[in-house]
């Protein structure tokens, strides 16, 4: 059995019901490879943390900002995303306890994994939540999460990549960027695309996806990063 004692001083929770810690970083894959394992997936503790936490921020949110709906749901959205949670969960050192499928635990730089991420740190606020109490939730999400906020105010992260890399490319060098398909495949069902994004006629970055708008966002947000914009 793996020693959570090291994951809830990172965490600073001491859970009374240690298979709370547990349950909230299995994966349903690794079920489906032991069977026999006594806890169940996270998925019913990620429901509920999904929902601890849009309030905690949404409360945090309304009382220290009077701007309007519109941008504080941008806001609280560029802070529950699953970008950030799952890069707050790998800074918490979470991924080291995650039980996984082995084809899982090999597919460590995946989407598939961002999401996994994202998911448990969702499940472990669940697990504060049902383990202490609403307060003891609150304060792990302002501690861990909601201290973001001030670098994402400042970057302007919460506006989409394409309108940051197009605002950005137009305030330093004068130019729109442009995008457009490099490659096409897959059935009408299941379309995958390959968008290059381009400043006049240099190439960028590239960014995939099963949209042209998916694949243009992930093209803006590696371009961000290659041109150290971010």
């Amino acid at each position: 059995m793996k020693d959570f004692s090291k994951l809830e001083k990172k965490l600073k929770v001491k859970f009374k019901n240690k298979d709370l810690i547990r349950q909230s970083v299995v994966h349903r894959s690794y079920l489906n490879e032991h069977p026999e394992f006594e806890l169940d997936h996270n998925e019913r503790l990620e429901f509920l943390g999904d929902a601890v936490l849009e309030l905690v921020v949404t409360e945090y949110l309304y009382k220290n900002y009077p701007n309007p709906e519109g941008e504080l749901t941008n806001w609280r959205a560029s802070l529950v995303n699953a970008n950030m949670l799952s890069d707050i969960a790998k800074t918490l050192n979470i991924e080291d306890y995650l039980y996984l499928s082995k084809g899982e635990a090999q597919d460590k730089n995946s989407k598939a994994r961002q999401y996994i991420l994202a998911n448990a740190m969702e499940a472990v606020i669940g697990a504060i939540y049902l383990d202490k109490d609403y307060k003891a939730a609150n304060k792990f999400v302002t501690d861990k999460i909601i201290t973001k906020l001030p670098h994402i105010l400042e970057h302007k992260l919460y506006e989409d990549p394409k309108s940051r890399f197009q605002e950005i490319s137009q305030e330093r060098i004068g130019i729109t960027p442009t995008y457009k398909v490099l490659e096409e495949s897959g059935p009408d069902h299941a379309k995958h695309f390959v968008i290059g994004v381009f400043l006049r006629k240099d190439l960028v970055a590239k960014g995939e996806g099963t949209s042209k708008q998916e694949a243009q966002v992930q093209a803006a947000a590696e371009g961000l990063h290659v041109k150290n914009w971010e």
